[in-house]
């Protein structure tokens, strides 16, 4: 009997399971092995906008701080299922959510007037350019 790899039959279906799908590693993980936040981060003529996809949570469940030009965006969120009296426990899970991502704001971040917005299971962070970064428009120069 002759043993031939898996893979070399199916070469297609292999790299099916090379996708991120089947990425087990930590890079999506924080230190208490909850998962990370994705964060998009956008770039227009007038702003940067900051989204953390959260659902689930609540405003509440945020805090937004800027200590100089480094922006943090935390949470820490606890669950606690309370019995009823005469209850009690053969199995309970606690569940604890808490992570800390931080930016640092370029030199063109109006770090002033940054708002922001929990909506719909995205936290939206919205942080303008300050005037003199934002491209001018073409001006006629007179020759004298």
């Amino acid at each position: 009997m002759t043993l031939m790899r898996f893979s070399n039959q199916h070469p297609l279906f292999d790299r099916f399971f090379e996708n991120d799908l089947f990425d087990w590693s930590n890079r999506n993980y924080s230190n208490t092995s909850t998962t990370l936040p994705s964060v998009n981060i956008k770039e227009s003529i007038e702003d940067f906008e900051v989204e953390v996809a959260a659902p689930g949570f609540s405003k509440n469940d945020f805090k937004v701080q800027l200590n100089h030009d480094l922006l943090t965006i935390s949470s820490e969120k606890q669950i606690e299922n309370e019995t009823k009296e005469g209850q009690q426990f053969s199995l309970r899970e606690f569940s604890y959510q808490s992570f800390s991502r931080s930016f640092t704001l370029p030199n063109s971040a109006d770090s002033e007037k940054i708002r922001a917005k929990y909506e719909d299971g995205i936290l939206r962070i919205i942080i303008p350019k300050k005037e003199e970064a934002k491209p001018k428009p073409a001006r006629q120069i007179a020759i004298a």
